[in-house]
């Protein structure tokens, strides 16, 4: 490509924090649930690089080729890539799509068509750098770009500078978006940092059956909790695990846990077995069932595809809550509001 910015240009990165940041100098957007892209076009060239300047291209060539068959010749984006799929955007389908083979890619991309959700543009279609612009001019010439140019599977991203739009996206997290980018509106894109754009995730709670344990690998303490939910016709699945326990509550914790085993624990899905993921961590695939007589409330971010994305955190027991009471329907409908807003 004979671009001013090379694909090995890095991203602007994010900083986390607890608090929205308020005041006429922020901008706010939703944060998708998705990859990271920058989209670099020249002419009949398209590249995508994922935020660790990974090429996507070869996994996502529906991307590719709505770029491609946009009337603007030369342009960089930066943006996320989703796919969704029935009502939702699914992150399972994002991971099925890293396959070597071109053609099961090209088979999950007929099937389930992602979608690039443009959020900042760094090169404009007459070949202006746009990087050293404050985001307030930058976000004008998206919105120009996207008037003139976007069509099916490029959207643009929603902005407002109203804090309170903002709170109410991060409200509506159970509904998938999956928390909310400030930006400051005075600041040039700053490759590689993470100076003026913030992230604020959603904090989640949900109630879980402890369905089984783990044990620690180096010591017979506890090292997780397997986590359950009853589904509607009174299964308990898992779906996920909690390994968030104090040092000094593993002994005590141990016991009451060993003194509940020989239980059914998962009547459902149960804890997988061995995989190339085990074996990388060495992490131990044997579980402890149990009487599902306890429950939990952990903190999440995200619940996607029947599970807890990644591990939770312990927040406190519920000795007050019927294990029954433990369903997939606390956790509402995930994805619903993030497609509205792109109108897809």
């Amino acid at each position: 490509m004979n671009l001013p910015l090379s694909t090995d240009y890095a991203a602007a990165e994010s900083e986390p924090r607890d608090e929205l940041p308020t005041g006429p100098e922020w901008q706010y957007e939703p944060k998708w649930d998705g990859f990271r892209c920058l989209a670099f076009r020249d002419g009949d060239e398209v590249d995508l690089r994922s935020k660790a300047g990974k090429p996507l291209a070869r996994y996502f060539p529906d991307v590719a080729d709505a770029l491609r068959s946009l009337r603007a010749r030369r342009f960089v984006l930066d943006g996320e890539i989703v796919i969704p799929v029935d009502g939702s955007l699914s992150f399972e389908e994002l991971q099925l799509r890293l396959h070597p083979a071109e053609s099961r890619v090209r088979k999950l991309a007929a099937v389930h068509p992602a979608t690039l959700v443009a959020f900042d543009l760094l090169l404009g279609a007459r070949g202006g750098v746009l990087v050293d612009r404050p985001l307030r001019e930058r976000r004008a010439k998206l919105q120009a770009f996207a008037d003139q140019f976007f069509a099916e599977r490029v959207a643009l991203s929603p902005v407002t500078d109203d804090a309170e739009q903002a709170r109410a996206w991060l409200e509506q997290g159970e509904k998938g978006l999956d928390g909310v980018m400030a930006k400051r509106l005075d600041l040039p894109y700053l490759s590689g940092e993470r100076t003026g754009m913030v992230k604020i995730k959603n904090v989640r709670t949900a109630d879980c059956v402890v369905g089984g344990f783990r044990y620690a690998q180096k010591e017979r303490v506890v090292g997780s909790l397997l986590l359950g939910l009853y589904d509607e016709v009174g299964k308990l699945n898992h779906v996920g695990f909690c390994s968030s326990i104090s040092r000094g509550e593993r002994k005590e914790l141990t016991e009451r846990l060993e003194a509940l085993r020989g239980g059914e624990g998962f009547s459902g899905a149960a804890p997988g077995g061995e995989s190339r993921w085990t074996r990388m961590s060495d992490r131990s695939t044997e579980w402890e069932p149990l009487l599902t007589e306890l429950v939990v409330e952990v903190s999440y971010d995200h619940f996607t595809g029947g599970r807890f994305r990644h591990g939770t955190g312990f927040v406190r027991w519920r000795p007050d809550k019927a294990p029954e009471q433990c369903t997939y329907a606390q956790l509402g409908t995930a994805g619903r509001e993030s497609l509205r807003l792109l109108g897809v």
